[in-house]
Parts: C-alpha cells; structure tokens; sequence
C-alpha cells in the first residue's frame, strides 16, 4: 500500500483553521480526506457542524470525507485510522491534522518519524500555518507557540488581511519573512482556498523542491561579497524599512542562509551537522540544503526538523550551472556565527 500523506495545519487561535477545515469537510472535491481535529482546539468541528454521536468519533462525510476527533493519542488515532484504511472500513486517500492553536507543530511532525508503524504508513506532505493579520504581531511578540508555528512552515496563509491596512499586511509579511524566508504566504479570505494550494506541497519531499524555493535565496541585501549571507538582516528589493511599524522586533524564531561555491567535505560536514544537531537540535525547527559535495557531480539534498534529518543524491549539476551550496536554517535563538564558522570549516580548501 502507498504512503498516505499527511497534511498539519497549524495556527494560533482564531486564525482561520476551522474555517478553511469545514471547508475541505463540506465542499464537493472529489477527494476522499480523512480529517483529524484534536478536540481541545478553540472550536470543535463535530460540535458545531456535525451534529452527532458516535463512539470512536469517526464520522462519514456525505463529500466522501472522514472526521476523526483525537480522543487518546495522535499515534493512536493515525493507527486506528490506517488500520481500517487496509481492512477495507474507511475509504481515504490522505489525512489533514489541524492542531490546537496553542500547539507546537513539532511534536506533531515528530509523531511521523519516531514511530516506525506510522513511518511505514504515512508521509509527512507539509506544514501549513494560517496567521491572523490582525493579531498576529501581539501573538508573535508574547507567544513562542505562534513563532515556531511559523517557523515550521511550509505554507503561510494570511487571513483577517481585510481588517488591517496595506502598511501593516507589508510590515507583517516583512517580518515572517524573516522568521521563515522559505514558506511562501499567501492572503487568504474566509478560508477560501483551493485545496491544490492545500494539498500535494511536497513539503517535505526532499527531491521535489530541491531549490527550497527559487525566490527565497535571491540575494536580497546590497553586499554580495562574501560566500554566505545572512537572512536576517536583508531588505527586499526597493524596501525602505523607516516606514514600517514593527520593524524593531526581536523574534527568538529566526531564519539565515548559508553560501559557498566551494565544496563541502563530505566528512567533515558529516561530523558538524552531527555536533550542532546534538546541541542545538531541539532549537532547530526546520532546515534544508542544496549542497556542493566533494566527491560526486550530483546535488545533495538534505533536511531536518529538530533532531532527525535526512539527505538523498538529486540529479547531476547542470553543465552551465555555478555549483552553489545554499543551506537554509529556522530556528529559535541559534547563534548564526557559530554555525557559519562551523560550515565554513567543512569546506574543501580554496
């Protein structure tokens, strides 16, 4: 049987995820969704929409979709579910999770990795995270659930972006750029998404978006001088950050990229990331490279969230194409020099 994806949609409170679920619940798709509430969120799906009892809180829905509520444990649920996906009970063809909003999305994520019966039935296709334009400086200033909800990302939605002015949507998307530059975001309005936005991200898919994202390692600051730059710094293009009224903000979720058009030493950078993922592991909520390895003429795609990584050989460097490694790191208060020194080192000799 092929691996069922797994789609964590993740949000502080009142941001949209409830709306956008009933959504996918309700709509007349085509597709067969297993739906996951975990039923301490701020609203609960099967009391507000789905007027009914049922003991294991598995619900049929009439657009082919499955509600599930979270009664015991996640793993639990996922298992239960897979289980009766293979007996023939339940007829799905992905899962969608939506969080509590005062979750961490990384426990979530983790459950898919550290579980080796989990592991052989479903994979992770994204984090998405819906944020609220109206409150989301508040909640990102006083909250570290909302700033690694962010962190995690690999899709951020917008929503409330009618009830602030355009100034502020800028100042915002300006900031979660920092926090995240690798998650594109996207406006949206009463959860009215198309669901192929929702759906098949390849998140994280180490092979399918193996240039993280083309826009997000654009140089984007006015210094191209040195092999690696610092995210957190930059401005886009013609930005003029006077203006903007949250720009003093010292988020401890931060994001920097990493550059060298030297090669790495496949060892030594075997034995570095192994030491930084041992310190700073927990710290480290998403990070993801395209590397230049000595020793092989194909790219080498790597990712990790927390502790656990991963890299795959992707195809051969094109023959016109600069052999550029581009690393790009979220996290909560890492110490940029450390790392930069650190990779700065794994690198084979000029």
């Amino acid at each position: 049987m092929s691996l069922i994806p797994a789609t964590i949609l993740t949000g502080f409170l009142g941001s949209g995820k409830t709306t956008l679920l009933k959504r996918v619940l309700t709509e007349t798709h085509g597709q067969k969704i297993a739906v996951i509430e975990n039923e301490f969120g701020e609203e609960n799906i099967d009391s507000d929409l789905l007027v009914t009892e049922s003991k294991e809180q598995i619900l049929q829905m009439s657009n082919g979709c499955v509600c599930c509520t979270i009664r015991e444990d996640l793993r639990d649920t996922l298992r239960l579910l897979a289980a009766k996906k293979r007996k023939g009970m339940l007829d799905f063809e992905r899962v969608v999770i939506e969080t509590t909003g005062l979750a961490d999305p990384g426990p979530v994520v983790q459950t898919f990795f550290m579980d080796d019966e989990i592991a052989e039935s479903y994979m992770v296709d994204s984090v998405i995270t819906l944020v609220d334009a109206k409150h989301a400086n508040e909640q990102l200033d006083t909250r570290q659930e909302a700033r690694r909800q962010v962190g995690f990302a690999d899709q951020i939605f917008l929503s409330k972006t009618d009830l602030v002015s355009e100034q502020d949507k800028d100042a915002l998307i300006h900031r979660l750029k920092h926090m995240n530059p690798r998650a594109p975001i996207r406006a949206v309005h009463f959860g009215e998404v198309p669901l192929k936005e929702v759906l098949d991200l390849r998140g994280f898919n180490l092979n399918d978006k193996l240039e993280l994202d083309p826009e997000l390692l654009k140089d984007d600051d006015h210094d191209h001088d040195h092999e690696h730059h610092d995210h957190d710094h930059g401005h886009e293009h013609g930005e003029h950050c006077a203006h903007l009224h949250h720009h003093h903000y010292d988020d401890d979720v931060k994001s920097f990229v990493f550059r060298s058009d030297r090669p790495f030493d496949p060892a030594k950078l075997e034995d570095f990331i192994g030491a930084i993922v041992n310190i700073y592991g927990p710290r480290m909520l998403r990070y993801k490279g395209v590397l230049a390895m000595k020793g092989t003429e194909r790219k080498v795609i790597f990712q990790g969230v927390h502790q656990m990584m991963g890299s795959d050989l992707g195809p051969a460097w094109g023959q016109d194409e600069p052999r550029q490694s581009r690393m790009v790191f979220i996290g909560i208060d890492l110490p940029r020099d450390i790392f930069f020194q650190g990779l700065e080192q794994c690198l084979v000799a000029a």
